[in-house]
């Protein structure tokens, strides 16, 4: 896990190798990865500064008073899939700093989860929610 201070050096290194080139694709990507570094710097910080106010209930597993053990209500299936969630909503969040070729394959991968008969179908529903997210916004279930 990388600290606010990791990713603001990475920012760094980024201006640095601006420095160093005359090519537009290279400056492009190197500015989005300054860019990239410096926001997730920012969310680090905020992190550390919103950590009390971002714990749930679901966090934290009530105690069997008689055991002396941890009970979590939800299956194993309902946290995976939330964990899925999460991890999903986190990689469309980045989706535009995502490099093209990780996006396809992302995209190729995605569309192939599905049923056999329906992979033209989901894949179609990808393109429309991945246009319709663009911006990176996040499901409410997964702050």
């Amino acid at each position: 896990m990388f600290t606010a201070e990791q990713f603001r050096a990475k920012a760094a290194e980024s201006v640095e190798s601006l420095k160093h080139t005359d090519v537009p694709s290279e400056i492009r990507e190197h500015q989005r990865s300054e860019q990239s570094f410096s926001a997730l710097a920012q969310n680090e910080d905020w992190l550390a500064n919103n950590f009390d106010k971002i714990i749930k209930s679901q966090d934290i597993h009530p105690r069997d008073e008689v055991a002396g053990k941890s009970v979590d209500s939800r299956t194993v299936a309902e946290i995976e899939e939330h964990i899925l969630r999460c991890l999903g909503a986190a990689v469309i969040m980045q989706w535009n700093t995502i490099p093209t070729k990780l996006q396809r394959d992302l995209f190729d991968t995605a569309g192939s989860l599905g049923d056999v008969l329906q992979t033209t179908a989901l894949r179609g529903q990808i393109a429309r929610f991945l246009h319709n997210h663009k911006d990176g916004e996040s499901p409410a279930d997964c702050p």
